[in-house]
C-alpha cells in the first residue's frame, strides 16, 4: 500500500469523522521525535498465516484462541496482547495507538518484541508520555497521514485493520481474525462507527489480495469498497 493509493480513502475517513488532517500530521511529527530506524524485515511473514487478533470479548473463547494458536504468527491489536498472553499465546507484534495498555507495550519492547506505535490527531499527549518509556530499538512508528522520515503508513484506520494491512505489506499468505466483533454492543457510538470503517477497509483489503476473510462472512455484500 503506497500513500497515493491510501490518500483518497484517508480523505473520506477525515470527511466522515470531521478529523483535521493537520492534527494527524502534527502527531506524526511528534512521534518522529521518539523513534529510531526500524528494519521492517523483522516483521517478514512471507508465506505465513497471520492471526490478526482483535480485542472483542470473543477472543477469550476457545475457538478464537485456537485460531490464534494455530497461526504461524500473531499481530495483536492493543489489549488483545494481554488476553492472548493469559492464554499462553505470545504476540509477535503489537499494534496500538497507546490508548489502553501502555505498560504492556513498554514491557514488550523491553523484551525485544516489536510494537507498532500509531500517532493520530488526538493522542499527542500519549505519544509524549508513553513512547519515551519504550525501548526505541523495538518501536515502529506509524501514521494515517502522509508518511515522513521513519514514520510509516501501511494503510488502515483502527488498530485491528492496521495490523491486517501491516501483515499484508509484510508478505502474509493468509490472514485470520480471532477476537473480532463488528456488532459489539459494549462500544460507544464513535467506536461503532470506527468498527464500520474497519469492516469496509478489510473488505477493500481482501479484494486487493484476492482473498475472502471469514470475519466478513454474512456482511460482505453490504460493504462498499472505499
Amino acid at each position: 500500500m503506497n500513500f497515493a493509493e491510501w490518500e483518497p480513502v484517508y480523505e473520506r475517513i477525515l470527511d466522515d469523522f470531521g478529523f483535521p488532517r493537520a492534527a494527524d500530521e502534527r502527531a506524526r511529527d511528534v512521534l518522529a521525535e521518539y523513534v529510531e530506524p526500524f528494519d521492517i524485515d523483522r516483521l517478514d511473514v512471507t508465506g505465513e498465516t497471520v492471526a490478526i487478533a482483535g480485542g472483542a470479548p470473543c477472543l477469550a473463547e476457545e475457538a478464537d484462541l485456537a485460531l490464534a494458536r494455530d497461526a504461524d504468527c500473531v499481530f495483536a491489536a492493543s489489549t488483545a496482547v494481554d488476553v492472548l498472553r493469559d492464554a499462553g499465546i505470545a504476540a509477535d507484534a503489537m499494534v496500538t495507538d497507546l490508548d489502553k495498555n501502555p505498560e504492556t507495550a513498554r514491557d514488550l519492547t523491553q523484551a525485544g518484541i516489536p510494537v507498532v506505535a500509531h500517532a493520530h490527531g488526538d493522542n499527542i499527549p500519549a505519544v509524549r508520555d508513553v513512547v519515551p518509556t519504550f525501548d526505541a530499538d523495538h518501536v515502529l512508528g506509524t501514521t494515517q497521514a502522509e508518511p515522513r522520515g521513519e514514520i510509516r503508513n501501511f494503510g488502515g484506520f483502527t488498530d485491528g485493520d492496521r495490523a491486517a494491512f501491516l501483515a499484508d505489506h509484510c508478505g502474509a499468505d493468509a490472514l485470520v481474525f480471532p477476537g473480532w466483533d463488528f456488532d459489539d454492543s459494549r462500544v460507544d457510538a464513535m467506536k461503532a462507527r470506527k468498527l464500520a470503517w474497519a469492516a469496509r477497509l478489510l473488505r477493500w483489503l481482501e479484494t486487493r489480495r484476492g482473498e475472502r476473510f471469514a470475519v466478513l462472512d454474512g456482511r460482505r455484500d453490504r460493504l462498499d469498497v472505499p
